[in-house]
């Protein structure tokens, strides 16, 4: 069974939440109608009723009438909703009436519907900036226990001749969203990374955490960011499989492995590889994929207390649909490690 036939399957299972507060962008449209129909999962369009409405007759959409549907200028909403934001912010200064306009925002109101336990995750983006995007979610759903960083990553899919990862499936991180993490901030992103790969891509992690040194062949500044990085992940969670720092063939290709680093616990067969810098991510998961053949699905955000994803403004309904289905596995994910 292929990843997203699994993650299918385990959402249907376990039906989540979803808060979609674009509710009048006809590809979320598109791509909740066939949620529904597929019986993948609850969702939540955040819109004017009557916009809704109209535009579901016109596109022709049958289930749109089983969503859930939320009118951020309602009264009653406002008043629901506000009162948490103005608790959450109010050691910022904000006053009742700036939370009441701020709650009125759909991105603001879908997180705050999961911040009060009225969904399980939220998918934006089609129609706004990933900065906005992630800047509702900072104020109001913020970062898991011991981690205060999020970041992103994506499932890179190999072709079947491709022997690396499990199952051919590789975690990257972070490939979107921290420009130059501190070590603190690399372990973080190496545990959240690891939580990414058992909750979506089914995988026991085997995480590296990638320099252009192996176990001391080279000194620099940046390689000693990853030694401390390693070491501080190793704290956060001692049970992970974790191993740095780590050549990129060391950390893939046993032989390799066994030459430069005989003792490391991954025997180069890692399955989610950690970058030390943002640039070196994005830039490695772009030539993978498009020299590797290589299909790469994200990017998640990891490391919410609740999920929220981003989705690119030039996406398809098909990606929308996928993003929903990742959102409710991590959800599952993140239920199950309470």
């Amino acid at each position: 069974m292929k990843l997203f036939e699994r993650l299918t399957v385990k959402a249907k299972g376990n039906r989540q939440r979803i808060v979609l507060p674009e509710g009048t962008e006809p590809r979320t449209l598109t791509a909740a109608d066939r949620i529904i129909a597929d019986g993948i999962a609850e969702i939540t369009l955040i819109g004017a009723p009557a916009d809704i409405k109209r535009l579901a007759e016109e596109m022709k959409l049958e289930h749109i009438k089983d969503a859930k549907i939320v009118n951020p200028a309602d009264e009653t909403v406002i008043d629901k909703y506000a009162p948490l934001f103005f608790e959450l912010r109010k050691k910022k200064g904000i006053s009742m009436e700036e939370a009441r306009l701020t709650t009125a925002n759909p991105l603001y109101l879908g997180c705050l519907m999961v911040k009060a336990g009225d969904a399980d995750g939220q998918v934006a983006g089609a129609m706004n900036t990933t900065g906005n995007v992630l800047r509702a979610a900072f104020q109001v759903i913020k970062t898991q226990p011991g981690i205060d960083v999020v970041s992103g990553a994506f499932l890179m899919l190999l072709p079947d001749d491709k022997p690396y990862g499990t199952d051919g499936i590789l975690v990257f991180a972070d490939c979107a969203v921290v420009p130059d993490p501190n070590a603190a901030e690399l372990a973080q992103i190496a545990v959240s990374a690891g939580q990414t790969a058992r909750d979506l891509a089914g995988i026991e992690p085997r995480v590296a955490i990638l320099s252009f040194s192996t176990k001391g062949s080279a000194k620099h500044e940046r390689v000693d960011k990853v030694i401390e990085a390693t070491e501080i992940a190793h704290k956060m969670a001692p049970n992970l499989i974790l191993d740095g720092e780590l050549q990129a063939d060391a950390a893939i290709v046993p032989v390799v492995c066994n030459t430069k680093a005989p003792n490391s616990p991954l025997s180069g067969r890692a399955n989610v590889l950690v970058f030390p810098s943002l640039e070196v991510g994005n830039i490695a998961y772009k030539l993978v994929q498009r020299l590797g053949g290589v299909e790469a699905v994200g990017p998640v955000l990891q490391g919410l207390a609740a999920p929220v994803n981003d989705l690119s403004r030039g996406c398809f309904p098909e990606d929308i649909y996928k993003t929903i289905i990742m959102t409710c596995n991590q959800a599952i994910g993140l239920k199950e490690n309470k």
